[in-house]
This record gives C-alpha cells, structure tokens and sequence, in this order.
C-alpha cells in the first residue's frame, strides 16, 4: 500500500488523533498534505479543530470528575499549574479561549479550568469557538508551507516530498518536547 494511499485512508483520522494527543504539529501536517492533493484542505482543518476540540473536553472532564487519576494529579503538579491558574482567575473568558495557543500550557489548561466552577457549557462554547480558530491557522499555516516545500522539493515523487515533511515535523516536535522538558530545569537553577 502506497504512502498516498494510507493518507488518504487514514490522513483524517490521523489529523484527528494527532491534534487531540499532539496539537500543532498534526494540524501543520494536514495542512501540507492538503496542499500536495491527497485531503481537501477543509476536510484536514477540520478534522485538526474537531480533534483539538475533543482533546480539550477530555482533559477538561478530567479535571472536573477524575483529580484522582494519576495522570491528573501529576499534570496538577507541574509548575505551568501556577500560571495557568493565575490567567484564568484574571481573565477567564479569554484564557479559555486562548490557553492553546500559549506554549507549555496547552494540557494542563484544561484540566485546572476543570476544577474550577466554570460551567461545562462556557468551556463548551469557548472551546469549540477557540478550536475552530486554531484548527483553521495551523492548517493553514501548513499549507502554505507546503507550497515552499513543493517549491523546494519540486522534482522528488509526491512520497518522498511528504516523507521528508513528516520527518521535518517529527524534527520540530521532538525539539519542541525537549524544550518543554528543559525549561522548568532551566529556570530553576
């Protein structure tokens, strides 16, 4: 089975997956994929909004019915806690709305708006609002990067372009990782 052929099977649910788990990596991609043909460019930003969407809600459930769970009480006890905390009791509405968009916050935010008694229908509506808006820039971003890539890589098969894109994303990701990991060392010393 070609490269071409499982993105086109299974690119959506991969977009889907990779933005409720990941986040801007998986929706850049979609968008890239979308500009090489193989996915139309609204059905990739929209599967990036709606997994964003449903990661959100899930992370926002557990903070709001399941701090025992392990997972949980270890996100609560990381030190973004602290900030996110202190945003979303000066702005609330707007930090709902942004939480994902601001670096090293992205999981956590969720959570502690989960414990919070902020209704489940506000997070709902702002969510699904915030992960629209989200799901269509870094898709879009990806498209447009996908044009300099085609630009870059013009002459290679459409399967070696996107390989080398998945490999520059993964890249980006694990530079992205290490970084989140580094920075709370970094700061305390």
């Amino acid at each position: 089975m070609s490269i071409e052929l499982l993105i086109e099977n299974y690119g959506l649910l991969a977009i889907f997956l990779g933005t409720a788990f990941e986040g801007e990596t998986a929706a850049f991609l979609g968008g890239v994929i979308s500009h090489h043909g193989l996915l139309t460019y609204w059905s990739a930003s929209v599967a990036a909004s709606a997994g964003s969407f449903a990661g959100d809600q899930i992370w926002f459930y557990a903070g709001r019915y399941a701090e025992q769970w392990k997972v949980v009480r270890r996100l609560m006890e990381r030190p973004a806690l602290a900030r996110a905390t202190q945003l979303l009791e000066r702005y609330p509405t707007g930090f709902i709305f942004a939480f994902r968009f601001l670096v090293g916050l992205r999981t956590i935010s969720p959570v502690v708006i989960g414990t919070t008694g902020i209704s489940t229908r506000k997070f709902l509506v702002l969510n699904a609002a915030a992960a629209l808006v989200w799901g269509q820039l870094f898709t879009a971003l990806g498209y447009v990067f996908g044009h300099g890539i085609q630009q870059a890589l013009g002459n290679l098969p459409i399967h070696h372009r996107l390989l080398i894109a998945l490999g520059a994303a993964a890249i980006v990701a694990v530079a992205a990782l290490a970084f989140r990991r580094l920075k709370p060392s970094v700061g305390q010393s």
